[in-house]
């Protein structure tokens, strides 16, 4: 379970980063390539968003069917 956990948090960062480069890339200049870069970082953002989602339901089942369980700090000795 922790390696599908931590296989989508690196998901939901490689679409963030993908996002990251379509808004700072330069691109050829003209009419649809604006609207085109605006598009494409969109739907990495949507994406990202999507995964993240995923990603807090899975938790919330993991934990609800016991595969995972939360583990408590010790208080003191």
């Amino acid at each position: 379970m922790k390696i599908v956990m931590m296989l989508m948090l690196v998901a939901v960062l490689v679409a963030l980063a993908s996002a990251g480069m379509f808004m700072l890339r330069k691109g050829a200049i003209g009419a649809g390539a604006e609207a085109r870069r605006s598009r494409l970082m969109a739907r990495a953002l949507a994406v990202r968003v999507a995964l993240s989602v995923a990603l807090f339901l899975f938790i919330l089942l993991s934990w609800a069917m016991g595969w995972i369980s939360p583990a408590a700090v010790p208080l003191g000795s």
